[in-house]
């Protein structure tokens, strides 16, 4: 059974993720998603918790019926200390064969550790992007169809659109 570690901040989660979760599943049996910089939260770029993140991934997969086939866990950041970053991940993740992220410096650092890596074809980048959606959030313009319909019922039951209105005003003023 094949293993793979798909690795991304999801502030938020979107359809463009789910799309990238698609196309790995069709290569590999499992994937275990991390969740980035997990420590973060209330800021605009990472408005969500690592908790808020873990359920609306979870209630996605629930609603896809992917729970079966997916792990979700947590990644903290190792604040610039790149060299630690590769250890840390081992340490937060159950076991997997290879890493599947577009980030240059994700792959240079698993590469560096002999892990093997691949890249996420772009689903719609132009459109699946979290600092637009989140932007579009913060702009009180229509954003929910670029998210799954659990994605943008969680947010509301949280008030995260409220949140992010809030942090962009602050940062804006």
């Amino acid at each position: 059974m094949t293993r793979a570690l798909y690795i991304g901040r999801f502030q938020p989660f979107h359809l463009g993720h789910l799309n990238a979760l698609r196309w790995i599943l069709r290569r590999e049996d499992l994937v275990i998603i991390g969740i980035g910089s997990a420590q973060y939260s209330h800021s605009f770029r990472n408005p969500f918790t690592a908790g808020e993140r873990v359920e609306m991934i979870w209630r996605v997969l629930r609603a896809e019926n992917l729970l079966h086939k997916c792990i979700i866990t947590l990644i903290p950041d190792t604040n610039g200390q790149h060299a630690l970053w590769v250890s840390v991940v081992l340490q937060n993740t159950p076991r997997f064969d290879i890493v599947y992220t577009n980030d240059p410096l994700t792959q240079l650092l698993f590469k560096e550790a002999n892990i093997k890596v691949r890249n996420i074809p772009f689903f719609d980048r132009n459109k699946y992007c979290a600092t637009t959606i989140r932007k579009l959030i913060a702009e009180n313009k229509p954003w929910e169809h670029l998210v799954h319909p659990e994605v943008a019922k969680y947010i509301k039951e949280i008030k995260g659109d409220e949140r992010i209105r809030f942090i962009y005003r602050k940062i804006t003023s």
